[in-house]
């Protein structure tokens, strides 16, 4: 193996950190991102930390004995990860103490999104990320400051230092991504827009990285979008149409995974990936309820949608999908479906209060129950009429059929009579669209404004 395969990973416990998650649980979600990027992790430790040093983060001690175990081995591990975030100084000075490569939080998980993007809105973001990144460490590659260009003016003269001129294109570079990702998220606008007048409600799928969204995802769809047991499997965002067992179809989203502490650069840069979410109708929070972590995890997720400008004054409706029941002991398990089925009240869920249903991705388990689960959160709010299209009126048919909860339908020779449920605003956009279409029930003042 070569020196770049192999790594040590650790992780500086701060005393006095408030955060919610074990230093021991910390550093195996560490080792798991590289290992996501097959990396061969083969030495983890936890560091404790009681202030942190200005010129290398970790005490001189630490720093010694960490370069005595990279000697020990007989192939000498050419990269070290440290699980936090490194000022520029001391990303320097610890590359020169070990004389090996350091990857901090940031820089790792930049290197695990710029492996899995695929689309062109993905790899613009992650060159994005990886522009601010690097705009801030220029000092690490250009360590000899005087070094200078030859000038082109008349005079001659020293010309510009390197380092200023690397900055200066990197600059350039970042203005041309960020136009370019503000025309994407122009084109996703109108997308979106057009979604709005279909009208498919659009249900998110939301979660920690690995908690199975993919996995829920493909399940539902019935389609091979990137699914494995690895942190950030899935990147770009993915969208399929479904059908609930009514047939009322439904646009199904699958997004980038949260995670704790994500890099500043990253939740700028898919800040549009992740606008998906404040679109949808409905979002499901998909949680791995037999992690360990799961409950922190679910704060980190909350803490993200906040962010987002999802909050629990949000109207929108949630449902947590408790996944991976199928890896719990029988007595936990048999916990967590009755806590589940306590949320099932016929209320709409939120945020803090969610409606939940326990199930299994993979094994298929209580998949049904939730697609049972979120059309009665759509339907909440529908109503009963009946419409009169013409007899000849297939489109008309067809769009109420597919869009709404047809209960019956009846026929003479010039009209056709179908009584269905839909919420206010599609009543509103099917007589829209269909102005031969009557309404034969009493129209009430709030489907009037929808129209």
């Amino acid at each position: 193996m070569s020196d770049q395969e192999t790594c040590i990973v650790i992780h500086p416990a701060l005393r006095g950190d408030p955060g919610s998650r074990a230093p021991e649980a910390r550093l195996e979600e560490a080792a798991g991102l590289a290992a996501a990027i097959n990396l061969d992790v083969i030495a983890t430790s936890v560091i404790p930390v009681a202030q942190p040093r200005p010129s290398t983060f970790i005490g001189g001690g630490k720093v010694d004995d960490i370069n005595k175990q990279l000697d020990s081995y007989e192939h000498r591990p050419g990269l070290i990860i440290v699980d936090g975030a490194l000022s520029p100084v001391q990303h320097r000075n610890l590359e020169t103490a070990w004389n090996a490569k350091v990857l901090d939080r940031t820089a790792l998980i930049l290197e695990i999104f710029g492996e899995r993007a695929q689309t062109a809105e993905g790899r613009l973001q992650v060159e994005l990320a990886h522009l601010d990144y690097q705009r801030s460490r220029l000092v690490r590659s250009w360590t000899h400051l005087e070094r200078q260009r030859g000038g082109a003016g008349f005079l001659g003269g020293p010309g510009e230092r390197q380092i200023e001129s690397d900055r200066r294109q990197l600059a350039d570079k970042i203005i041309r991504l960020r136009k370019k990702l503000d025309d994407v998220r122009r084109t996703r606008t109108l997308q979106r827009a057009k979604r709005k007048r279909a009208p498919h409600p659009v249900v998110a799928l939301v979660g920690y990285t690995n908690a199975g969204k993919s996995t829920l995802f493909n399940r539902l769809t019935q389609s091979a979008v990137m699914a494995e047991d690895l942190l950030f499997a899935t990147l770009d965002p993915t969208m399929r149409a479904i059908d609930l067992p009514s047939g009322v179809r439904v646009i199904l989203s699958d997004t980038v995974g949260f995670i704790s502490a994500l890099p500043t650069q990253l939740v700028a840069a898919f800040r549009a990936t992740l606008e998906e979410v404040l679109e949808a109708d409905i979002i499901i929070h998909v949680r791995d309820i037999a992690h360990e972590d799961s409950e922190a995890q679910r704060e980190d997720v909350i803490d993200v949608l906040d962010d987002l400008g999802v909050h629990d004054t949000d109207e929108r409706p949630v449902i947590e999908a408790l996944n991976k029941i199928d890896l719990m002991d029988d007595e936990d398990r048999s916990t967590v479906e009755t806590v589940a089925r306590l949320t099932q009240t016929g209320e709409i869920g939120t945020i803090n209060e969610p409606v939940r249903v326990a199930l299994s991705a993979m094994s298929g388990e209580g998949v049904d129950h939730l697609l049972k689960i979120v059309e009665e959160t759509l339907t909440v709010a529908h109503e009963t009429v009946v419409f009169s299209i013409p007899a000849s009126d297939g489109a008309a048919r067809a769009w109420l059929h597919q869009r709404a909860e047809v209960i019956e339908e009846a026929a003479d020779e010039t009209a056709l009579l179908l009584t269905v449920r839909l919420s206010v605003k599609a009543q509103g956009q099917f007589l829209k669209i269909f102005p031969a279409a009557r309404e034969m029930t009493p129209c009430s003042e709030t489907r009037k404004a929808a129209q």
